[in-house]
């Protein structure tokens, strides 16, 4: 055993996409979903609840300390809690991921819409667009700089988080983790971390490249 290299391409190669679960293909798109849907959902379910909060300003100071406690709970913890409802399925861990993109969004988004200057609110006004329309026209594209920047923060975070799954057996790449300190082979772990790094560099970028296409003012006044 002391020859035995640290890593195996050999074993990259045989375990790449061989039809079980725990191929790195299956284990990839798994960890996708699982990271993938919380982020989404937590866009989704941010954005009425930060606009909400924004409206009626009464309401973000209870919303926002329950966001917070949510946020401070151990995702280990919520996974064993969610076990007996959910079971060992894909649910136990997109719930609580789902929960912590929300916690860190709503802030985002009512931060964004405050951004929004008084005299472009009055300006809408006086062009006679209703508050929804103003909302949607004006108010959230001038916060997507905000929104997206806290929505980097969460998928790059929902990437990491899907690994910890892996005590339940559906934590996608980070079951290779597991795996390695089982067998005391770290091939599996150092595939799992470059996998990792590599799909949370790629989320970072679309979101970035969003951003750039969703704020073409922005590019306008720094070329200018």
């Amino acid at each position: 055993m002391d020859d035995e290299p640290l890593f195996r391409w050999s074993w990259v190669v045989s375990n790449w996409d061989n039809d079980t679960p725990n191929s790195i293909v299956n284990l990839l798109q798994a960890h996708i979903v699982m990271a993938g849907v919380p982020t989404v959902l937590g866009l989704l379910l941010a954005v009425p609840l930060g606009v909400a909060c924004a409206r009626w300003r009464w309401l973000y100071q209870p919303t926002s300390g329950l966001m917070n406690a949510v946020y401070a709970l151990p995702s280990i913890a919520l996974f064993m809690l969610l076990l007996s409802v959910t079971g060992f399925s894909r649910l136990t861990v997109i719930i609580p991921l789902t929960l912590y993109a929300v916690a860190v969004l709503m802030p985002a988004v009512v931060d964004g819409l405050r951004s929004v200057p008084e005299h472009v609110r009055q300006s809408a006004v006086a062009m006679g667009f209703t508050p929804t329309r103003r909302l949607v026209r004006v108010e959230l594209p001038i916060a997507v700089p905000v929104v997206l920047a806290g929505l980097r923060v969460v998928a790059v975070s929902s990437i990491s988080l899907v690994s910890v799954g892996a005590l339940i057996g559906q934590g996608g790449l980070g079951n290779y983790f597991t795996d390695a300190y089982q067998r005391d082979f770290y091939t599996p772990a150092v595939v799992g971390i470059a996998l990792i790094v590599l799909l949370a560099l790629v989320a970072d970028g679309i979101i970035v490249g969003a951003q750039r296409l969703l704020t073409p003012w922005v590019r306008a006044r720094r070329s200018a």
